[in-house]
């Protein structure tokens, strides 16, 4: 299986090596300091509800370490768009109105690893990012949808 690449933008990449810094440097220590402190209280570690906390809590850091060097080894960053804006493409953002409404809503499609839909970046691996890859301005796109189809009419691309 080949990997895939990881598509960021700038100030993506930049949040993920922060992110990344703070858990070597900071977490790990922390959760060190834990697991030494619950060690020194003695007694059978199985019966230790700290240890084992902390236990858990290093394996998530470690895994999120993991995570996250995985995600940055693979990092194809998003290059800016402003010269394209006939065709939805990775790191575009869409002004799109849903069929029965008048709102406006714009999105900035960008890889899975930076979505946060609640701050308007969806994935281009989602349902609407799918289906808004390539689409024009003027364009209906349909999404499938739990309780039926969503059609949006893009309006912009920038």
């Amino acid at each position: 299986m080949v990997d895939q690449p990881q598509y960021l933008t700038p100030e993506g990449l930049q949040n993920l090596e922060k992110r990344l810094k703070h858990l070597k440097e900071t977490r790990r220590a922390e959760v060190a300091e834990r697991l030494r402190q619950a060690m020194e209280e003695g007694g059978d570690l199985s019966e230790n509800a700290e240890y084992e906390d902390a236990k858990n809590e290093q394996a998530f850091v470690e895994g999120e370490i993991a995570r996250l060097e995985d995600i940055i080894s693979k990092a194809r960053i998003i290059e800016d768009t402003d010269g394209v804006k006939d065709m939805v493409i990775v790191g575009a953002r869409v002004t799109l109105v849903e069929k029965g409404t008048k709102e406006q809503e714009i999105y900035h499609l960008v890889g899975s690893a930076e979505a946060n839909p609640s701050d308007g970046k969806i994935s281009t691996e989602s349902p609407l990012g799918k289906a808004l890859m390539g689409a024009k301005v003027g364009q209906k796109v349909t999404v499938k949808a739990p309780d039926g189809d969503l059609v949006f009419t893009v309006k912009a691309i920038e």
